[in-house]
């Protein structure tokens, strides 16, 4: 609050008082304003969240909490957007709560004139909508009337995923790798903007190999006054890991809306401690997804057990640049290794703009490819499952490098079944959404495939128990005078 940069950003984790830190940010301000020639401190705020309901039960909820309507006047609620006009002395203070889940409400948006803005829960929101807002600043009041002695955007959110604009611009995270170079440009901070990260609720314990024992609670957390001494205490019970981590450790990461596909994926035990070797004399198995966002997961199986060493992302890449950028990418981490490359079938087809296909591009650029053994998305994604369950010498039958993020966090929950928004009990889609995190995965997928994972499934079981062949006759018995059949 003692911050006067254009962008503030503030993140934590839950009850640390983020939403009525905002709120009163805007108030202070307000009564900040320089009067005009009529003695008044005229202002005029956007409160912008992600929807309708999200913005009526939490956001307008703790407005009101801070400025109920017996004292500072009614709310506005029909027609929207909803509205609290504030008229107290010289202040004249007017906040319009915008829901960005219609196009209408986005076009307001687009059309106002505002002093400020709040955006709550801002990894909900998308970095185009930020830059909408920060054009609408510094209209109001006019400079005609004075102009505003301060105008800008403030922001809060609990910890988003690393991908996200936020942490990205905050310096917390490197550029991911689908994005664009257009995109790319948008997410340099100016130096106008700041971000601001509150401490944790808790602290974990941790012991010699990395393992969360428990937690205890955070003297540095803030807020810690207004919450009741067992807060963040009970609201860890039966939660998972990702979920401290993002609402009470207050660390970037992520939650998906659906279903895992790998629900038995374990960071502890299927993530390696450190980087993963190759071992010399073992190809690595490659496979490949291609489209537009082309991706390559480089894998070895060795005694059983799988390791994946490294991933490829692209983003907006066609095959042929992509072939060239693979052949440098195996030369330069894996030199002297023997590859063994599978490929998505639908690659074996010709595209209406192009008479050679994917694999005859590859080979073209020096890579020889194979078609992987099956494209069924049941049977792919079980050859990595029965992996995710296998112990070969007390081992996990699966580890892969800390350093494929793109995998990491498809395994976390990223590639997952869409929730279908219907009543009753949860229900999901029967094949994995196609999102930044299912490409990678799907060359996984080919990879384990080609590799001979799951072959008993698409080949058919072979049973080698010995059989036991009972006869209903006596070979060495003379076989009785057959009769002559009469008509």
């Amino acid at each position: 609050m003692l911050d006067d940069h254009f962008f503030r950003g503030l993140r934590g984790p839950v009850g640390s008082g983020k939403s009525a830190c905002c709120a009163i940010e805007m108030f202070r301000r307000s009564l900040a304003q320089e009067p005009n020639s009529e003695g008044i401190r005229k202002s005029r705020w956007a409160v912008v969240r992600n929807t309708n309901p999200q913005l009526r039960t939490t956001t307008i909820k703790t407005w009101l909490d801070w400025f109920p309507e017996h004292i500072w006047g009614k709310m506005l609620w029909h027609p929207p957007p909803y509205t609290h006009h504030i008229k107290k002395g010289d202040l004249d203070m007017e906040v319009i709560f915008l829901a960005l889940d219609r196009p209408e409400d986005v076009k307001k948006l687009l059309s106002l004139e505002l002093t400020g803005v709040w955006i709550n829960e801002a990894r909900e929101i998308p970095k185009q909508i930020v830059d909408a807002c920060t054009m609408r600043v510094g209209r109001f009041p006019s400079m005609k009337d004075g102009g505003p002695t301060w105008y800008g955007v403030i922001a809060d959110t609990n910890a988003p995923d690393e991908d996200h604009w936020w942490p990205v611009m905050a310096g917390e995270a490197p550029l991911p790798d689908h994005v664009s170079r257009e995109e790319a440009m948008m997410l340099i901070k100016p130096d106008t903007w700041r971000f601001f990260t509150q401490p944790g609720g808790m602290v974990a314990n941790i012991d010699n190999e990395g393992n969360v024992q428990n937690y205890q609670k955070n003297p540095l957390a803030e807020n810690l006054s207004n919450l009741t001494p067992n807060y963040y205490p009970d609201i860890i019970t039966g939660k998972t890991k990702s979920w401290i981590d993002v609402y009470v450790m207050n660390k970037l990461g992520s939650l998906s809306d659906g279903k895992p596909v790998y629900p038995m994926f374990d960071e502890s035990v299927h993530i390696a401690k450190e980087p993963i070797l190759p071992t010399p004399g073992i190809p690595i198995i490659v496979g490949l997804d291609f489209g537009l966002t082309p991706a390559a997961a480089f894998c070895q199986m060795v005694r059983g057990r799988w390791f994946v060493l490294h991933e490829l992302v692209a983003q907006d890449m066609g095959i042929v640049r992509f072939a060239e950028l693979l052949k440098i990418e195996m030369a330069q981490k894996f030199p002297g290794s023997q590859f063994i490359v599978y490929g998505d079938p639908a690659g074996d087809y010709r595209a209406q703009t192009d008479e050679r296909t994917p694999f005859q591009i590859l080979r073209q650029a020096g890579i020889t490819a194979y078609v992987a053994p099956t494209n069924d998305p049941a049977l792919r994604i079980e050859a990595v499952a029965t992996p995710l369950n296998r112990m070969v010498d007390a081992q996990p039958g699966f580890l892969i490098d800390s350093r494929c993020n793109n995998l990491t966090k498809g395994f976390r929950g990223g590639y997952h079944y869409r929730r279908l928004q219907v009543s009753g009990n949860a229900r999901h889609e029967e094949k994995p959404e196609k999102n930044n995190f299912s490409h990678v995965h799907d060359a996984l997928q080919y990879a384990f495939c080609g590799g001979g994972e799951g072959r008993a499934l698409t080949t058919g079981r072979t049973d080698t128990r010995p059989v036991n062949g009972r006869a209903i006759f006596d070979l060495f018995k003379k076989p009785n005078r057959l009769r002559r059949s009469t008509f």
